[in-house]
C-alpha cells in the first residue's frame, strides 16, 4: 500500500483526481450530442484529494487529458481507490466492424485545473455489453505525465439507447394517447366495423364527433376533415382543438 499511495501523489506530495463537475442529460441516444443537465456544457476540475481544493499552480493543473467509455459496472462497490491498470481494463471499445463508440473531442487540455468537454457523440448502444451501461471516464492522456500519478475521474452508470426515426403514425398515437390522458372527452373509439379508424376516415368516425354536429362542423371549419387532420392537429396545438370544441 505504500508504494500505491506514492503512485497517487503529486510533486509536492498532494493526492490529486480527476472529477466531473457536471452531471449528464438523460438519456443519451446514438447519435446525440454528449451535454450536461438542461444542455449546459461538461465541466471538470483537477482537485487535491487532501482539501478539496482545485489545483490551479504546477504542471498538473495544465495536463492534457482523455475521454473514454467505462463499463457501467466498474467500481460498482465505490471503492474509490482503484489503479491506472483497473481504471485502463474497464475501458470499452467499439464492437468489431463498427465505428469508434465514442467520436467527437476526445481531448481536452485544463486550465489552472479547470476544463469543459467539447461535442461528444455515441455511435452504438449499451446494450451488448454485461451492466448494459457505460459511464464516460477521464484519464491523463497517456504519455504526458510519468512523473506524477492523477486519479481518474467516472461518471455515474448511464443506457446510450438507438436513436431510430419515428414512425410518423407511432407520433401520431403517442401524442393522441397524451392528449386523451388530458382531455378526456375523446375516447379512440369509433363504429365496431371501422375500429380501429384507418387515418383516411372522415373525423366523424371518432367517438364523440357526431356526423353533421356543431362539434363536426366546426371541425371542418378549422380544416379538419379527416382522422390524419385530427391527429396532426392534436400533434400541432393540442389546446386550440379544446377551443375548436367550445
Amino acid at each position: 500500500m505504500q508504494g500505491f499511495s506514492k503512485r497517487i501523489e503529486g510533486r509536492d506530495g498532494r493526492s490529486l483526481q480527476l472529477q466531473f463537475r457536471s452531471k449528464l442529460s438523460l438519456p443519451l441516444f446514438t447519435g446525440g450530442k454528449v451535454e450536461g443537465e438542461q444542455g449546459s456544457a461538461i465541466h471538470i476540475v483537477l482537485l487535491d484529494a487532501n482539501t478539496g481544493r482545485i489545483v490551479t499552480s504546477g504542471p498538473e493543473s495544465s495536463a492534457k487529458l482523455e475521454i473514454v467509455v467505462l463499463e457501467g459496472d466498474f467500481n460498482h462497490e465505490h471503492d474509490e481507490d482503484w489503479t491506472q491498470e483497473i481504471f485502463e481494463s474497464h475501458i470499452v471499445r467499439e464492437r468489431e466492424g463498427k465505428r469508434p463508440l465514442l467520436t467527437g473531442d476526445l481531448q481536452v487540455v485544463l486550465k489552472e485545473g479547470v476544463g469543459t468537454l467539447g461535442e461528444l457523440t455515441f455511435t452504438d448502444n449499451s446494450s451488448w455489453i454485461r451492466s448494459r451501461k457505460f459511464r464516460l471516464g477521464l484519464k491523463v492522456l497517456s504519455g504526458t505525465s510519468e512523473a506524477f500519478r492523477i486519479r481518474e475521474a467516472k461518471t455515474d452508470a448511464f443506457i446510450v439507447k438507438d436513436h431510430r426515426g419515428e414512425c410518423k403514425f407511432i407520433n401520431f398515437l403517442i401524442v393522441f394517447i397524451h392528449f386523451l390522458a388530458n382531455l378526456t372527452f375523446l375516447n379512440f373509439v369509433v363504429y365496431k366495423k371501422h375500429y380501429p379508424p384507418a387515418l383516411n376516415d372522415e373525423v366523424w368516425r371518432l367517438e364523440k364527433i357526431g356526423k353533421d354536429g356543431s362539434f363536426h362542423k366546426r371541425l371542418n371549419k378549422a380544416g379538419i376533415h379527416t382522422v390524419e387532420d385530427f391527429l396532426r392537429f392534436v400533434a400541432r396545438d393540442p389546446h386550440k382543438l379544446r377551443n375548436v370544441r367550445l
